[in-house]
């Protein structure tokens, strides 16, 4: 007899066998309602001890959504269906959803909340959770919605989650005696990157444009591409080889460098002030809207934080060896000196090779260098210099490849910044672009950095904070004043904001009044508010318009419909797919089944990176189709390259079907004849 033959063996044993009227009406009862099952004991350990009870139930809350996550993995792992949808004869007491069996999250979910009151309370009501976590795995058995097995596993899962969890509260518990510091920073990193695993895999977001089209990068590995340096698409290429080419295949990278960006901000707090500095910085910059997107979005800002902030660092650790050099050991202070400027070179390289903004790096710490008197003596060693050569070594493929390339990004660059504009005055875009900094700061952090920065900037550490911070920040105002400036632009000049808040603003919470300690507070919930809202827009049931995650929805759906059109016309004659915006043929190439190549054609756009790679003009007599957004017009050139057309108008909604997100327009191209393409409009 085999080990599923048994397993339905026992199934019908517990669901038909002992089946009895009280059971009929307790266990849909017990399924359904088992936190009622706890409660009443919860408010037994709280009367006992509260304190005691608060930490065990933030414990095992803790546990519960770790377990009920990986769960809910593990069900499309085995993919095994219920019994009720497979067995005749089951005697069914409540509804069976077409979710997987195996785990059963009920039992994980039991065990996991259960375990924690019975390892870290020591009387006898202690076992309570313990029968109730059984009596609660036994009634899914019993109502007919689990084989035995479901239950055991998840009760083992459920264990094993709740014991890693205690544990890890034991060894922080130790380790906050001697190291608190450190211990608040690792299990904050800790809860946050795994809160952010769990939403990149379970949450509504889809793909960005952006990052799918950094993606597509990562198929066609070169020296550099039309718009950015090739960093983020080497980082992409070793994640997506790793984890497969999956959403989280590309976010992974996001979490793991915002969480080594909080360590290296960490450390430069420490080095300037003390580790409470360092820690609210850390802390800090993962709460605020501007940076939290980027723990969750893989873009170059996620890798640009952390070479700007390790950028830093380096530089900082230059200075001081430096100014040590009176007193220590010459030989010594001169060896650790130099090595910090070839780290530093090699960091700023890797940072220009992510995002071009990183040369602002040169003239803020040469403002630092030059307007600090005890500073300038610096110039006179050869570390900056080495240091500046050395970066612009790593970032020398760039060069080769736009000399190969007609210096197209370059003149990309020269387009973004409106440096073909001439002088241009624009009162509009500047307090768009000052708007848009309130918005993602929050308007009291906004200020109260400010504050910080401009109260610090007279001691050594406050100047180096300010010099990294003020000139970067009105730069892009004054450059708003010419043309637009994109919110994330100015993103570099709040990182030694965020030291200088943590290092003045916040001691001076336990200092001064009750003023100070309101606007403080009130900045941080403001930003903790604000991106808790960026994660869950769709609560509050906004506009689409006025909702910032709809940019990033409805690609999944649009890639769904495509493949069944795809698949359709594949099967009659070779089919291709393409459209006239570089984010529409990104998103494609990665949602439509099989990540196809697609193609991007230029009907006067200006210019990207596809036109640097192979077109469809050879694919003569090649059925296709052409995608779009909104309920489109077919242009001239599409219709006239093909023998005929057919369109389609989609439309994705909400998961709750409460508003349109987007209409796309389909069109179905029969008998490819050639198209002569236009030249890019502008770069």
């Amino acid at each position: 007899m085999s080990l599923p033959e048994v397993d339905t063996i026992i199934f019908f044993f517990i669901n038909r066998d002992l089946e009895n009227r009280l059971f009929d009406i307790l266990m849909p009862f017990i399924t359904s309602k088992a936190y009622l099952l706890f409660l009443p004991f919860i408010v037994f350990f709280f009367l006992k001890d509260r304190k005691r009870t608060i930490i065990v139930l933030t414990i095992g809350l803790a546990s519960l959504a770790l377990s009920d996550w990986g769960s809910h993995m593990l069900k499309h792992v085995f993919e095994r269906p219920r019994p009720c949808n497979t067995l005749d004869g089951v005697h069914l007491l409540v509804g069976c959803s077409r979710s997987y069996s195996l785990p059963s999250n009920h039992a994980v979910n039991a065990f996991a909340f259960a375990l924690p009151f019975y390892l870290l309370f020591k009387n006898k009501i202690r076992y309570a959770f313990v029968i109730i976590a059984f009596t609660v795995a036994f009634s899914r058995v019993y109502v007919g919605v689990h084989y035995p097995s479901d239950v055991l596993v998840g009760a083992l899962f459920g264990i094993m989650i709740a014991l890693f969890v205690v544990n890890l509260y034991n060894y922080s518990y130790t380790r906050y005696k001697e190291k608190p510091h450190t211990t608040i920073l690792f299990i904050f990193l800790l809860s946050i990157s795994l809160f952010r695993i769990y939403y990149i895999t379970q949450g509504p977001l889809d793909l960005s444009p952006d990052e799918a089209h950094y993606w597509e990068w990562s198929r066609r590995l070169d020296w550099s591409y039309y718009s950015k340096g090739p960093m983020i698409a080497y980082l992409i290429y070793m994640s997506t080889s790793i984890f497969g080419d999956s959403v989280f295949g590309i976010r992974i990278m996001a979490v793991f460098f915002s969480a080594l960006s909080s360590i290296f901000l960490y450390i430069l707090g420490k080095r300037l002030y003390d580790e409470q500095a360092g820690l609210f910085s850390a802390i800090l910059i993962q709460i605020i809207p501007l940076f939290s997107a980027f723990g969750i979005l893989f873009t170059i800002d996620s890798l640009f934080i952390f070479f700007w902030i390790l950028s830093l660092l380096f530089f900082y650790r230059s200075m001081f060896n430096v100014q040590r050099s009176t007193t220590n050991s010459s030989l010594i202070t001169h060896h650790s000196s130099l090595m910090y400027w070839v780290l530093l070179g090699i960091s700023i390289g890797l940072g220009l090779l992510t995002k071009y903004t990183m040369a602002l790096f040169y003239p803020a710490a040469i403002l630092f260098l030059l307007l600090l008197k005890e500073q300038r003596r610096v110039f006179l060693t050869k570390g900056p210099y080495i240091g500046f050569l050395i970066s612009l070594i790593v970032f020398f493929p760039v060069i080769i490849w736009n000399a190969q390339h007609d210096w197209v990004t370059f003149k990309h660059t020269a387009g973004q910044v409106h440096m073909t504009n001439g002088v241009q005055l624009s009162l509009k875009s500047f307090f768009e672009f000052l708007g848009s900094q309130l918005g993602v700061i929050t308007p009291f952090l906004f200020i109260i950095m400010g504050v910080s920065l401009w109260k610090l900037r007279n001691q050594c550490e406050g100047a180096f904070l300010f010099w990294f911070s003020i000139p970067i920040i009105a730069f892009f105002l004054l450059k708003s004043i010419q043309g637009k400036v994109q919110a994330n632009w100015a993103l570099p000049g709040y990182i030694t904001g965020i030291v200088a808040f943590s290092a003045y603003s916040v001691k001076k919470f336990y200092t001064e009044g009750k003023s100070m300690k309101f606007f403080i507070v009130t900045a941080v919930l403001l930003s903790v508010i604000a991106t808790s809202v960026g994660h869950y827009s769709s609560l509050l049931n906004l506009p689409g318009k006025m909702d910032p995650t709809n940019r990033i929805r409805g690609w999944k759906e649009l890639g769904a419909e495509v493949t069944k059109i795809y698949e359709g016309m594949s099967a009659i004659r070779p089919t291709f797919i393409f459209s006239d915006g570089y984010q529409m043929s990104s998103e494609l190439a990665f949602y439509v089944k099989g990540h196809p190549v697609t193609y991007c054609i230029n009907l006067g756009r200006r210019m990207n990176q596809y036109d640097l790679w192979p077109g469809f003009n050879n694919l003569l007599h090649y059925d296709a189709i052409f995608v779009r957004i909104g309920d489109a017009v077919l242009p001239d050139q599409i219709a006239h390259a093909f023998e005929k057309v057919e369109k389609r108008v989609f439309t994705v909604y909400t998961k709750e079907k409460s508003r349109k997100i987007r209409d796309y327009s389909l069109f179905l191209c029969y008998d490819f004849k050639g198209i002569k393409e236009e030249k890019p409009g502008s770069y």
